[in-house]
């Protein structure tokens, strides 16, 4: 197994928006080949703008955040096909020994949430944008895919939806874990959303942004709109803390250097082992 080709479908879902996570992803892989020395193909998908959707001929299936709403495919072919190819490796897995991995990125956790029913998914009064700490609950202190990062840890936080009001219930009839939540804020009376789901043994989602990087982020917070945006949600001084922190190597480069690759490192050892 150690000399196949690891063959990893990534799905684009920003409709055609210019974005830096898509670049960040595609970096991020392109290292990840270059430093295992692996056998590794990927190809991309466009699913919202052009309805590509991989096949199951794919061992490892990252899908990307993107804009809008959760709830804009609702009825479109290209949501279908979504969770008709989530349907598809969950009933490969459960029949066969090697097993497909799939890691879902903001916009895609949510859809996954809505999928499950998992939480409710809902829009935010304000949107958030930035670099944010996170919190580790006691099921993300123990899961392989954050092993190594602090707690809490920092990561690139962008979303005007959120997931919350999470149901012991139907987490447990799913066999999924809450594996980090949005950082307390006693001062603010609003629930602490959902940022990231063990939805299985081989699917796991953020909604925050682990293949974020400084030069995207950079490129990010020195737009007017954006500048303008955080200042008036979050002050100025917290505007300067972000911009600042980009060069601080236990934040969003430590995230980045530990989730999606840790991820890559579980599904491929996984492969491996068969």
């Amino acid at each position: 197994m150690s000399e196949k080709k690891i063959k990893v479908a990534v799905i684009d879902m920003n409709n055609g928006f210019p974005n830096q996570g898509m670049r960040g992803i595609q970096e991020l892989l392109q290292s990840y080949r270059e430093q295992s020395q692996l056998d590794m193909v990927y190809d991309f998908f466009d699913l919202r703008q052009k309805g590509e959707i991989p096949d199951l001929t794919y061992d490892i299936y990252i899908s990307s955040g993107g804009p809008g709403s959760p709830f804009d495919g609702e009825g479109e072919k290209w949501e279908h096909d979504f969770f008709f190819l989530l349907d598809e490796i969950e009933h490969f897995n459960i029949k066969n020994e090697h097993k497909k991995h799939v890691f879902l990125i903001c916009h895609s956790f949510q859809l996954a949430c809505r999928k499950y029913g998992l939480g409710t998914v809902t829009r935010r009064k304000s949107n958030a944008f930035g670099i944010f700490p996170i919190n580790l609950t006691t099921d993300g202190e123990a899961e392989t895919v954050f092993d190594g990062l602090p707690d809490p840890f920092y990561s690139v936080d962008s979303r005007d939806w959120q997931v919350v009001q999470p149901n012991e219930e139907d987490f447990e009839k799913k066999g999924a874990k809450i594996l980090a939540i949005e950082k307390e804020r006693p001062h603010v009376p609003l629930e602490r959303c959902l940022m990231a789901i063990r939805f299985s043994e081989q699917i796991i989602g953020t909604q925050f942004h682990p293949e974020a990087d400084p030069i995207g982020m950079k490129m990010y917070l020195l737009k007017e709109e954006k500048k303008t945006a955080i200042i008036e949600n979050h002050g100025e001084d917290k505007y300067f803390d972000m911009l600042n922190s980009l060069d601080d190597p236990g934040r969003i480069t430590l995230t980045q250097s530990i989730i999606l690759p840790n991820f890559l490192n579980q599904a491929i050892h996984a492969l491996q082992e068969v």
